[in-house]
């Protein structure tokens, strides 16, 4: 694949570049194409380190998706829309999406394996087949699984140009002086905790998350998200920063606090909206709120 880099494009890094310009394409992945010389400026091998350069023309070679390889397992789906070419899935608390270290099994992938067959996505290689998006571990809530690659490439194109619509309902410690607003501060990884991500300038990414209050209660605020960008862990990391952790966050709410709340952070994927990929139709989700979330309410003086 080739590109040719614009006014706008100079000064990035060459890894950061390749993965702003194709959006299936992540920015460890295109470190990896780097270091194994598949992609050339100019018809010379850079490091990822390379400054780009107006008019710079860039080429890459993605592998062939391999052949499926993950076990697929017999575990109940929560199947909310499905077609030959996507089903929207609304995930349990706890599940992990596709197979990694610590987790071979028992996840997302290994679901959708035994339900879809090999009719899903393989773009994403054989760990994450179909998975456009990712909601982490301990979060509820809908996620959008593409079966083929041309519904695969429709929705990431729409997912990098802020048209794909999602919003999350969470649980957060404290009140908000303002009833609504925005938070815009770049996302990256944690200098002093590779394990965790941060708002930071080095190595950062934009992230920009719109939040709204929907109610308060003692000591906390039920509070509904719309994000921009989708930067891993960007809600946790954008709450954290204002003060206003998730209830039950084990990474970013400050310690000694919510010692009770051992079950996983307190934030649900409510809404999905896109045009589908290949039928242009309008599509909208909306997902009820666990039953947890109505527990915590009332335990701590709010109304459902």
């Amino acid at each position: 694949m080739e590109l040719i880099a614009r006014k706008e494009d100079e000064g990035k890094r060459l890894d950061k570049f390749l993965s702003d310009a194709d959006a299936c394409l992540t920015r460890s992945a295109a470190v990896i194409l780097i270091s194994e010389k598949a992609v050339t400026v100019g018809g010379k091998s850079e490091g990822k380190n390379y400054r780009i350069k107006d008019g710079d023309v860039v080429h890459y070679e993605k592998p062939e998706p391999r052949p499926l390889e993950v076990v697929a397992q017999d575990i109940p789906l929560d199947i909310v829309y499905e077609d030959e070419y996507l089903l929207v899935v609304n995930k349990p608390q706890g599940m992990v999406v596709h197979p990694a270290a610590g987790n071979d099994d028992g996840t997302l992938v290994n679901a959708l394996l035994k339900h879809c067959g090999s009719s899903l996505s393989g773009i994403n290689g054989v760990i994450r087949p179909g998975i456009v998006h990712r909601i982490d571990k301990d979060t509820s809530g809908l996620l959008i699984v593409a079966k083929t690659n041309e519904a695969h490439l429709g929705l990431a194109e729409q997912i990098k140009e802020h048209s794909f619509l999602r919003v999350y309902n969470g649980i957060c410690r404290g009140h908000f002086k303002e009833p609504e607003g925005t938070v815009s501060l770049p996302i990256g990884r944690d200098p002093k905790d590779r394990k965790k991500m941060a708002v930071t300038l080095k190595n950062s990414k934009p992230a920009v998350t719109y939040y709204r209050v929907l109610s308060e209660f003692d000591g906390y605020s039920l509070v509904e998200f719309r994000l921009e960008t989708g930067r891993t862990h960007q809600i946790r990391v954008h709450m954290a920063s204002l003060g206003h952790s998730i209830a039950g966050d084990p990474l970013y709410s400050p310690r000694n606090t919510d010692k009770k709340l051992l079950t996983g952070q307190y934030l649900h994927a409510k809404q999905i909206g896109f045009v589908h990929p290949i039928t242009n139709e309008k599509l909208f989700f909306d997902s009820e709120l666990p039953p947890r979330f109505y527990d915590f309410i009332r335990k701590h003086g709010g109304t459902v």
